[in-house]
């Protein structure tokens, strides 16, 4: 029986609770973001449209101008630990 359920936590609680259950994502360097892409020997605009991104924010991510947070982030170390596959259909 779940904790909400069984009335051991509220349901703001367990919202809480489930949040502090997520691990941190890490940040990626501007070389580790070069060599994933290159990993799976795409183009900086293949791996963009993949990504659903701009072109020129994948070569800001390499060059270090810019960096991945939030959404993109997550979405990277989704390519990295299950491939450029997964997000293909």
């Amino acid at each position: 029986m779940g904790l909400y359920k069984s009335g051991v936590m509220s349901q703001v609680t367990l919202r809480e609770f489930d949040s502090l259950c997520l691990p941190p994502i890490e940040p990626l360097e501007p070389q580790q973001i070069k060599q994933l892409r290159e990993s799976f020997n795409v183009s900086q605009s293949v791996f963009a449209a993949i990504l659903n991104i701009s072109l020129s924010t994948v070569q800001k991510w390499e060059i270090g101008q810019k960096r991945p947070t939030g959404a993109a982030l997550k979405l990277l170390h989704l390519v990295r630990q299950k491939g450029l596959d997964s997000l293909i259909y």
